[in-house]
């Protein structure tokens, strides 16, 4: 991942590739005003989201259902940042990591999406707003990585293992806190807030020109 420096200006925020389309999310031609203030890349995707013409981007949320208190409210503060920056939360629709992560999103306002493995959509917890029944069983694993921009992993089981996997395998960054199988290629995080401002820098590095 390359560092840039990013300047925001109201909603609008530049680098020395240009202007941030928010919804096509690229950079166009253009020059920073001389009122612009530099940014952090979380306080420039902040400023994109307040625009209200940013793309809700996936951001892919794992972990177990059998998960720690720890790990349950790191999630939670995870999905709060995450709807509050205007990002869509997508994981596995159940209980545990994925019912915390998804009530923090929905409660700060944020869109959550639930890959579950039933066949009933009914059968997603009730902070989802958008259940989708793939009827896959553990095969959904793989869409959840293939869909997302990036993976955070919150916590460890085989289920979040083969996740982080699939992950790696699509060339997806994967960030991982309080437990996650450390393999190689996964960045390591010390706490939500630390994750939270790695996903942005992936977010903001993978603009397109």
């Amino acid at each position: 991942m390359q560092s840039s420096s990013f300047s925001v200006s109201g909603h609008d925020v530049f680098s020395e590739k240009g202007k941030l389309d928010p919804w096509h999310w690229k950079w166009i031609d253009a020059v920073a005003p001389v009122d612009a203030t530099p940014a952090t890349p979380r306080q420039a995707l902040a400023a994109a989201a307040a625009s209200g013409r940013m793309r809700r981007i996936p951001v892919g949320v794992i972990g177990p259902r059998e998960a720690t208190t720890q790990q349950l409210a790191t999630a939670e503060a995870i999905g709060t940042a995450l709807g509050r920056l205007g990002l869509t939360v997508v994981c596995g629709g159940k209980s545990g990591v994925m019912e915390a992560v998804s009530r923090g999103c929905m409660n700060a306002g944020g869109l959550t999406v639930g890959l579950l493995p039933d066949h009933d959509w009914q059968a997603a917890n009730e902070f989802i707003a958008l259940p989708i029944a793939t009827g896959l069983s553990e095969a959904r694993n793989m869409i959840i990585a293939k869909s997302c921009a990036v993976l955070l992993a919150v916590g460890g089981s085989y289920g979040t293992l083969s996740e982080i996997a699939y992950g790696l395998h699509f060339g997806r960054p994967v960030i991982g806190l309080e437990g996650a199988h450390e393999i190689e290629g996964l960045e390591i995080a010390h706490n939500a807030e630390e994750a939270v401002d790695r996903l942005a820098a992936h977010l903001m590095a993978r603009a397109e020109m």
